[in-house]
This record gives C-alpha cells, sequence and structure tokens, in this order.
C-alpha cells in the first residue's frame, strides 16, 4: 500500500481505542440472567392490604450487604414486602446463587429495613429484618436471623429481646453506652389514623406509638447469647415521628455517637446527642437552621475532607416544571408562621445538605451543591464511586402510584365525597389503579471538590425505575464500589463499577477486626493523611434507606499511590497508626493491636474572637412587630415590613468614646449605648417617634456644632405609600447625647427607605446626604423615591432632580456609598439594590452623572444588599466589595436565563399584580403554585382549572399578550457575593467571593486586618428569615471571616477557628472602637439578641 505507515496506523487504533474506553459510562447495569440476582420486590393492592390499611404501601424495601461466609465476597440480601426477602451468595465473577431456601431466611410479612450485623460475636454476620404493614402485630414482629457457620441461619429474635411488633422501618447497631457491646436502635413509624401533615402539639413524652425504640444489650443470657432490654424512656427516645431514615455518627465529635432521625410529613427530624450516661437530648434546633419536610434517607459522612460529617436528607422536590407545579407541595406563609408559633422547626420540601462547620452547627446548602431537587426520592450514600479522592452521592428515587397528584386529589376527594366510607374506600382504590407512577431514573452526583457536585448524567444510571432500598460494596474485588439497588415490581439493579478499567484511579480498603462483642468494629474513626490532604470516615454500615453497607472501609485516592498517616481511633478509644500504607489493596487491621491513644494535647491558640456582649452590658434583644405583606400580597418573594435593626456609632456625648445606636421596629423605641470610662455601655432609649420603622440610620454633625447629630430613615411596609410615618428623622445633639428632633430640618421624604449615607459631595464644607428608596407599599417591585439632601447650613433641600435625575427612581435601593471611584478628588456615588445592577455615578462638579456602562463590569443586575469599600490589593486606589443573595438559593441563573419579575394590570383586573418567573430546562415558567397564582389572581382559575393546565403553561400562557408587553420588566441573573476591583480610570473587574461567602444573602460587611498581617481581611454577616414560604429561608450563614492576601483574594477561615458565630437574621454590621484600644465587632438580627465580639490578640 502506497504511502502505509505502520507506527501512524497503531497510532491510530491506540486513539480510537481511547475513545472508546472514555465513551464507556462508569456504571455497567448488569442483566439478571447474567448475575443469577433476579429478585423483584413485587407489590399489588389487595382488598386486605393496600394504600388505606397502610400509608406505606408503596414505600418498597431495602438491601443488605455483606459476606456471610467469611470467603471475601459480599453477599446481597433484599428485603421483600409482599414476597419473601432473598439471600444471594456471592459466587465470585459477579456471579450469585439464591440461597434463601437452604438459608432458612424466608420471610412472610411485610419487611422493611435490612441490618446485616455480627450480634453475637462469633466473627459471622448475622441478618437483622424489620417489618410493619400488617395490622396483626404477631405479623410485624421483626426479624433475627443468627449466622449457624455453614450458609444457614436461626431465626431468633425472640430469644434476644428483639421482636419488637411496632412498625419498624429500619435497625441501627451500636455501642451508644460504650461498655463495649452493640446496643439497638429500632427506628419507627406507624399507620396513623392522624391527619399526618395537620397541625398539632408535638407529642415528646413517649405516648406515642410512632416513637422510635432504643434497646440495651444487656450481655449474655442464661443461653449464652445478649439479650436486649427496651430503655428508651429512662434513655430519653421520647419524641414520635414517622421515622424513614437513621445515622448513628458522632457528629460532634465529643467520641461518643449521636443519632439522626429523619422523619416523614410534619414530624421534625431528631438528633438525640449523646449526654455520656446512657442518655440522649435531641438538640436538633441548636444544630440545625431548617431540615426537610418529608424527609426519607439520610446518609452522614465527610463529602468534603475537611474531616467533620456532613448530614444529607432527602425529600420528594421535582427538578421539571410540570410535576413541581402538578404535585401537593408546600405550604402557605400563615401555615408555616403557625408551624414555628407551635415550636416546630423550620422544614422545607427539598434534599438537604447540612454542611458541618465543626463549631456545633451546620449550613445548610444542598441548593448551592445543586442536590436539592431529585424527585420522590428514598437513599442517598456517600461514596467515592470514581476513586479521586471525594465521596460522590447517589440517590435512589421512584413512586409506583403518584399520590401526590393535585387533580387526583380533587377528583378523588369529590368522587368520593357523598359515598358511605366502604363504597368510598372502595372507589378510591379503583381510582389509584389507573393512578401513574413517578418512574424516572435515580440520580447520580460527582463530587466537584468545591462544596458542589455534578449530575452525572454519563455514568450509566439512567433507567427509569420505581427504586428504594439501595447499597454499595465492592462486589467483584477490584477496588471499585458497585451498586445494589432494590426496585418495586422490576427485578432489582447490580451495577457493576467501571472505575478500574477507565481512569485507573488509586484505592484502598480496610477490613477492620473488632474485640468479639463488637467484632466489625462499628464506631471506629478512620484519618488518611496525603500530600497535605486528609479523608475521615466512622465506620457504620446503616446508610441510606432500609439497607446496610458493605463492611470492608473504602477511600478513593485519584493519583496517591501511598498514604503518609492511616489512623484508626478505635471504638474503645485506643489508637493505630500505620505510615506510608501503599495503595491498590485491602488491609486487613486487628483492634488487638491496638494502643492506648496519646495523652490529649490542650488546644493552642485561641479563636480570633470571642463573644463579649454581656462582659460590655450589650445585652439587646430586637423585637419585631407582627405584621407581613405576605399576607396580602401573596405572589412577592419576602415580607418587607422586618427591614431592621439598622445600626451607627459615634460619638454622642462627646466623652470621646464611640457610642452605638439601634433602631426599632414600628410600635418599638430606638436605643442607644453609651460606652463608659471602663468599657461596658449605658443603655438608653429613643422613645420619640417610635411608632415609625427605623430603616437606616446615621450619626453625623449635620449642623457643623462638633457634635453627633442623628439621621433616622423611615422604612418598612406597614403602611400606605406616602404615609407621614414614612418620613425620615433628623435629632439634633445638644452635646450631651441628648436628642431633639429638628421637623423642619427636613423636606418631605416619604418613600420607604431602606439606608442613608453622608458625605460633603459639592464641597461646601458641610455633609450632605443620600438616602435610599427600598419599595412602593402594595405596589412590589416599582422603585420608590430617593433622594439626595442638600445641606443648607443644617437645613437639607431635596436636590435630587437638579443633580441627578435619574437617582430619583433608580430602583429598589438597599445600599450607598460615597466615594471618590475615579480618584479625581471628587466625591462619586455607589448606589445598589434588588432588581438593580451595582450603578456609579459621577461627580463632575456639578452634577452626579450615570458612568455605570462605561465601568466594564457588563451585566451585575442582581438582588443586592450591603456594600462596603477599601484598598484591597495595596494599589493605592478604592475597592469595593458588595453583598448578594449569594447562590444558595432555588435560583439557578445566567445571562441567558434570568431570574424575571413581571408587574402590572397582569390579570385584566386593573388592579397591580407581580409575576416572579424563572428558567427550568429552557423554558420560563411562572414561578408560584397555582394556589400561590389563584389567591393573587382569581380571575386566572377559568383558564387553569386544573393543575396539569398550569403545570404546562409558560409565563406567555398565563399573562395574556396584549397585558405582558405592557407590563413592568426587571431581570436579575447575578446573584454572587463579589468584590470590584478598581483597575484604574473608571474600569472596574467583578470576581466572586469564596463560596462559603454564597451560603446566604451577605448583608453585613466589615474590611478589617483581624490578623495585624497588614492586609485587609474581612468579616461578613447575612441571612433573610423573611421569604416567601415557598422559597424558604436563607440562613446558611453564621458570620464569615475571610482572609485577605494583599492581593484581592480572600479565603475562609473555619468558624471553630474565629470564633464569630453570627446566627440569626442579621441585618447589619459595625465595628466600634472601646476606650481601651480595642475594636468591637457588633452584629444586629432581626428579632434576635445582639452579638458582640472582641479580637483576642
Amino acid at each position: 500500500m502506497k504511502g502505509f505507515c505502520l507506527p501512524c496506523f497503531l497510532l491510530l487504533l491506540l486513539l480510537t481505542a481511547c475513545r472508546r474506553e472514555e465513551s464507556r459510562p462508569l456504571f455497567s447495569l448488569l442483566a439478571p440472567e447474567d448475575t443469577g440476582i433476579g429478585f423483584s420486590n413485587d407489590i399489588r393492592q389487595t382488598d386486605s392490604l393496600n394504600i388505606l390499611k397502610y400509608m406505606y404501601f408503596y414505600n418498597g424495601g431495602g438491601a443488605g450487604l455483606g459476606d456471610i461466609n467469611n470467603d471475601g465476597l459480599t453477599d446481597v440480601f433484599f428485603s421483600g414486602n409482599m414476597v419473601s426477602s432473598k439471600l444471594y451468595l456471592n459466587k465470585g465473577n459477579m456471579q450469585f446463587e439464591d440461597i434463601t431456601d437452604k438459608a432458612g431466611v424466608n420471610t412472610k410479612g411485610w419487611c422493611t429495613g435490612v441490618s446485616m450485623v455480627d450480634l453475637n460475636g462469633d466473627g459471622l454476620l448475622d441478618i437483622y429484618v424489620s417489618r410493619a404493614g400488617s395490622p396483626d402485630p404477631a405479623e410485624r414482629a421483626n426479624l433475627l436471623f443468627i449466622n449457624q457457620g455453614n450458609n444457614t441461619f436461626s431465626e431468633s429474635a425472640g430469644d434476644y429481646g428483639l421482636a419488637d411488633t411496632g412498625y419498624t422501618t429500619q435497625a441501627a447497631f451500636f455501642d451508644y453506652d460504650k461498655d463495649g457491646d452493640l446496643d439497638a436502635y429500632l427506628l419507627t413509624h406507624d399507620h396513623s389514623p392522624r391527619a399526618v401533615n395537620n397541625l398539632m402539639p408535638v407529642r415528646m413524652h413517649g405516648e406515642a406509638a410512632n416513637t422510635d425504640k432504643l434497646f440495651r444489650n444487656e450481655g449474655n443470657g442464661p443461653n449464652g447469647h445478649p439479650v436486649f432490654k427496651n430503655v428508651s424512656a429512662q434513655a430519653g427516645i421520647l419524641t414520635e415521628g414517622y421515622g424513614l431514615g437513621v445515622a448513628v455518627n458522632d457528629l460532634n465529635a465529643d467520641g461518643w455517637p449521636d443519632i439522626y432521625v429523619a422523619n416523614d410529613f410534619l414530624s421534625n427530624d431528631l438528633l438525640y446527642i449523646n449526654n455520656h450516661d446512657g442518655t440522649f437530648t435531641n438538640r436538633i434546633g441548636e444544630y440545625l437552621k431548617h431540615q426537610s419536610y418529608n424527609a426519607m434517607g439520610v446518609d452522614v459522612s465527610d463529602y468534603n475532607n475537611d474531616g467533620l460529617q456532613d448530614i444529607v436528607v432527602l425529600d420528594m422536590l421535582p427538578e421539571d416544571n410540570y410535576r413541581q407545579k402538578i404535585m401537593a407541595a408546600g405550604m402557605s406563609n400563615e401555615k408555616f408562621d403557625f408551624m414555628l408559633q407551635m415550636g416546630y422547626q423550620p422544614q422545607y420540601m427539598r434534599n438537604t445538605l447540612q454542611l458541618n462547620n465543626g463549631d456545633g452547627h451546620f449550613s445548610e446548602i444542598g441548593q448551592l451543591a445543586g442536590i436539592d431537587k431529585t424527585d420522590w426520592s428514598w437513599s442517598p450514600l456517600f461514596a467515592d464511586f470514581d476513586n479521586d479522592g471525594y465521596r460522590d452521592l447517589f440517590i435512589s428515587n421512584g413512586h409506583l402510584k403518584d399520590m401526590t397528584d393535585k387533580d387526583f386529589i380533587k377528583y378523588s376527594q369529590h368522587t368520593t365525597m357523598f359515598e358511605e366510607k366502604d363504597n368510598a374506600n372502595k372507589a378510591l382504590l379503583k381510582l389509584m389503579e389507573n393512578l401513574k407512577g413517578v418512574k424516572v431514573p435515580n440520580y447520580i452526583f460527582r463530587n466537584n471538590r468545591d462544596l458542589t457536585f455534578k449530575h452525572a448524567l454519563d455514568w450509566g444510571i439512567d433507567q427509569p425505575s420505581y427504586s428504594n432500598g439501595a447499597s454499595f460494596a465492592d462486589l467483584d474485588n477490584d477496588g471499585d464500589l458497585d451498586l445494589v439497588v432494590n426496585n418495586v415490581n422490576e427485578k432489582a439493579f447490580v451495577y457493576r463499577n467501571e472505575s478500574q478499567a477507565l481512569s485507573k484511579n488509586n484505592w484502598l480498603q480496610l477490613s477492620l477486626k473488632g474485640d468479639a462483642l463488637n467484632s466489625l468494629a462499628l464506631g471506629a474513626k478512620i484519618t488518611l493523611r496525603y500530600r497535605g490532604q486528609m479523608q475521615f470516615y466512622e465506620h457504620t454500615l446503616y446508610r441510606g434507606y432500609q439497607s446496610s453497607v458493605g463492611n470492608a472501609v473504602h477511600f478513593g485516592l485519584g493519583d496517591v499511590r501511598q498514604v503518609d498517616t492511616l489512623e484508626i481511633r478505635w471504638p474503645d478509644g485506643r489508637m493505630q497508626q500505620m505510615l506510608n500504607v501503599t495503595a491498590n489493596r485491602r488491609i486487613v487491621v486487628n483492634q488487638k493491636n491496638a494502643i492506648a491513644p496519646p495523652q490529649a494535647r490542650a488546644r493552642t491558640g485561641k479563636p480570633l474572637f470571642e463573644e463579649v456582649a454581656h462582659a460590655h452590658g450589650l445585652d439587646f434583644t430586637h423585637t419585631e412587630n407582627n405584621y407581613s405583606d405576605l399576607a396580602t400580597q401573596v405572589l412577592m418573594p419576602q415580607n418587607y415590613s422586618a427591614i431592621g435593626p439598622s445600626m451607627a456609632t459615634g460619638d454622642m456625648n462627646g466623652d470621646g468614646h464611640e457610642d452605638l445606636f439601634i433602631g426599632g421596629a414600628a410600635g418599638f423605641p430606638g436605643v442607644y449605648y453609651l460606652q463608659q470610662p471602663d468599657g461596658r455601655f449605658r443603655r438608653r432609649e429613643l422613645a420619640l417617634d417610635k411608632e415609625c420603622e427605623d430603616a437606616g440610620s446615621i450619626l453625623f454633625d449635620s449642623d457643623n456644632d462638633g457634635d453627633q447629630d442623628l439621621y433616622v430613615a423611615s422604612g418598612g411596609s406597614e403602611f400606605e405609600a406616602g404615609s407621614v410615618l414614612y418620613q425620615d428623622r433628623l435629632y439634633k445633639n445638644d452635646g450631651k447625647g441628648n436628642f431633639t428632633r429638628d421637623a423642619a430640618a427636613l423636606p418631605p421624604v416619604r418613600a420607604s427607605k431602606s439606608c442613608v449615607t453622608a458625605a460633603d459631595f459639592d464641597r461646601d464644607g458641610d455633609l450632605d446626604l443620600f438616602v435610599g428608596g427600598r419599595l412602593v407599599p402594595g405596589k412590589y417591585p416599582v422603585a420608590p423615591e430617593s433622594y439626595i439632601l442638600r445641606n443648607d447650613r443644617g437645613k437639607f433641600t431635596n436636590v435630587t432632580a437638579g443633580i441627578c435625575p435619574g437617582l430619583k427612581n433608580a430602583g429598589m435601593v438597599t445600599s450607598a456609598l460615597w466615594t471618590d471611584f475615579d480618584q479625581d478628588g471628587l466625591t462619586d456615588l455607589l448606589v445598589t439594590g434588588e432588581w438593580m445592577p451595582v450603578m456609579f455615578f459621577k461627580n463632575n462638579g456639578n452634577r452626579l452623572v450615570n458612568v455605570t456602562a462605561s465601568t466594564g463590569l457588563g451585566e451585575t443586575s442582581g438582588w443586592w444588599s450591603s456594600m462596603a469599600a477599601a484598598d484591597l490589593d495595596h494599589d493605592g486606589d478604592t475597592d469595593y466589595i458588595l453583598g448578594n443573595l449569594g447562590t444558595n438559593t432555588p435560583f439557578q441563573t445566567s445571562p441567558k436565563e434570568p431570574l424575571t419579575i413581571y408587574s402590572g394590570n397582569l390579570d385584566g383586573s386593573g388592579l397591580h399584580q407581580s409575576l416572579l418567573s424563572w428558567y427550568i430546562q429552557g423554558k420560563n415558567y411562572p414561578w408560584p403554585s397555582r394556589d400561590a397564582l389563584l389567591r393573587q389572581m382569581p380571575r386566572l382559575g377559568k383558564r387553569f382549572f386544573l393543575y396539569d393546565e398550569y403545570a404546562k403553561a409558560t409565563v406567555e400562557d398565563v399573562v395574556p399578550a396584549d397585558l405582558l408587553h405592557r407590563a413592568s420588566v426587571l431581570q436579575s441573573s447575578y446573584f454572587s457575593s463579589a468584590c470590584i476591583e478598581n483597575l484604574g480610570k473608571g474600569k472596574f473587574g467583578m470576581k466572586p467571593l469564596s463560596v462559603q461567602a454564597q451560603f446566604a444573602p451577605v448583608r453585613g460587611i466589615l474590611p478589617v486586618d483581624f490578623d495585624a498581617d497588614g492586609h485587609f481581611d474581612l468579616i461578613l454577616s447575612g441571612n433573610a428569615y423573611t421569604p416567601d414560604a415557598a422559597i424558604g429561608r436563607f440562613d446558611a450563614l453564621y458570620g464569615l471571616c475571610l482572609k485577605g492576601d494583599g492581593k484581592g483574594n480572600f479565603s475562609p477561615v473555619p468558624p471553630a477557628a474565629s470564633g464569630i458565630a453570627l446566627r440569626g437574621d442579621n441585618r447589619a454590621l459595625v465595628a466600634l472602637r472601646t476606650g481601651k484600644g480595642k475594636t468591637l465587632v457588633i452584629g444586629a438580627a432581626n428579632s434576635g439578641r445582639l452579638e458582640v465580639y472582641l479580637p483576642t490578640r
């Protein structure tokens, strides 16, 4: 062949093979006829057992993986609901044999959870099977199959005291009292006649049948095996729930196992913290800010490799618009508020991912991480499926009948309304026979190593199914984790992991050999260290939903071939350390080789800050008045009546010490604290005009008499637009800290406002003001009036129209800064807000000119809420830090797919309405549910009689074309809190702050050098507790310290190292100098206490 080149031909073959290899998915679904696993959890309604007899009829079964015969191969057990459970023996090479009959593990009754455990300490895996479903208690008695050592089992639950007859979902075995043996926690639900989502007092004294149970191992009885005793009441396991998930982990790192319980329906999740004395206390309200509403499965693991264990809990929020709109979802703001008043914790219908902050608190970041919407979900499993060194996330989902379909619910209610009960039930069951199911593919997410995940659509998990329990283990001993999934009315899935063939990433597995009473070493903690990185794992088998995972501990290592240090802390506290451990093998590690741990060294170094509010006499708690505009304007994204508190600092009484003013809500006075020579503060009230809502405030010398006067901007939404109660107030100081209102000093300024800032913009020797308008009550999101007030010898004139007419209705302003951004010696103005870009107004000596378009920033419209200025990179000009909504929200946007608000006469009624919309899968859909929309626009009820019709509707389908054409339209697509770098010559560049700064809205920013290295650092505060309940609270920010490098870059300081924990709905953050030369950091939260921090260095 002319021109033939053998090396080129071989290279072409190699490249072709590589492309073929790269195109293979990570997982291969193996055929049942190839594996020998043909189990199918088949269910069908009967007259005696159906959804009306047992409400969890469609919740499926579990999967348990473990080596029952110690041959080094992991075997598989499935629980069956209306079919017998099955046990499959691993024969190697992904071949399995059904040994159910021979093993004696056939089951009857409704089996739920599977728990593998060596309960009698003989080194052989036993199988505990939970049961529920039947109205006959005898058929609900849980089963314990004790391994006889010859691939047969003996059912012995009654002998062991574990044949409980409650409705058990799953059992978790652990040593809660650290006496060396394994105790049992039984996760429980009930088939209750109560309406499970109706608000009623929480039963928390053990009186409810759906209360979980704790059984203590009493040691060996007369028959030579352990016997268990129910100690629930004395251990404090007393609060009811509809338990669907349980995880046992040491969540506060105190060396004792705690219990996380995921509860369905209205009942809150539980976090039982171990008290070290045989008792537990539910402290979930202290650790978590909110939870999933219909909590399903749960898993706990360290997914970001910081040594702290995180929590994922599943719910049932769909990813697509149609499913979101067709289902019964969410709750009204009124019900949400009533729920809180009755003592429930906040909860929302979405998956939640609780990031462990290491200081006893968690930040829920599921939306930021991209895992919040996976439909009707069951089993979450953290595991490193691609062996890159970071744990990924598998989620099973599906439901045989979509009982949340709102049209079905309405039709069934109408059909059965006038029927006698038995006939109504028969009619309902017949209707359900034709009801569609939720059959969608399971989800698997790849860890992006930046706290977020990516839906790994190319990993081969793409088969629609009704999946429930799931488990992982290395079934073929090739160094990667395979998956097993229990399906309803379909053969179980067995996925072979092809990671080793595709990526050649390295791995390490441990087989832990514990002491006789805990041979699986449940509760052991393993830490790997290599290349300055770490991985942490706490050994437990009970993960996800109704399932238990393989016993071998697995770590992916990426390209790391040797682990520098492997450290094991065994359940009894003893330690074992191995150095320079070679990868790509399974190591057997025995507890008998452990040694006593070295004496714990005292922690060196204090946190950067300590809380000192009480020590300084600053014991203040803000109280908000009881009003919400969401009651009448249900389509607004948040309540705008709770604006404050604002704060202002300055020397009020001329003694040389800085003092503090804190604004009050409508009906409550503002207060000010005068600093005393000893650094403590004395409180006074400013009772004048307390009927107004104090929205913004500033201390400045308005009349050049040498003392600090007080300007308070009025805001909120409690009053009608233009009300006299929105008029701002200027209080003149007598020089001794006594204030008198000067009503004649201000022109009429009756917009509802947000902020006020002062500067001598006209260089006449006195301070002028910019006052930002926040909203027009009753007409969201119409831009209110903002004001430039020129100081004319202590009297102020509204000169907005002459100085900068574009500022008059610039938007819904939240923050402003007077600053010389172009270094020409003239004070310019930055303004931003909700549905606004960052706006630059240049001072040309006579006017302020909008030069935003020439700054080079591009599209910056967001929901901005705060600004601060500092030279962050030591180049001699001023840079800016801006607080925004953050990215931990339901709204994932881009310039091509922005968040949009339409307003005006949208339904032909002539009334002002607003409609929020967002893009899902490329189309612009209305955000509100049909019920919420029709509460505000009842005229649309005829057009959208069915939920199905509304679920298919885009914005253009909802609002008639002629009305949509006349509507006002605002859009935002940039929601990251960010830094703006001053590039000089009027040009700027914007970059987002670290991902930790995107957890929630940033409302307070302090540029300070908290570590005295000569570079500006940042302290941030924020959150927002007033959004519509369908959006949910933004509450994941606990105060954040960001260390600056002097080049404009910032890295987060862990909360435990910073010492700052600004936990509430923070609205303002100020720095105040004490007479001792220290700087106090003070955060004020709506309806919360003042938090004050002092540097420790």
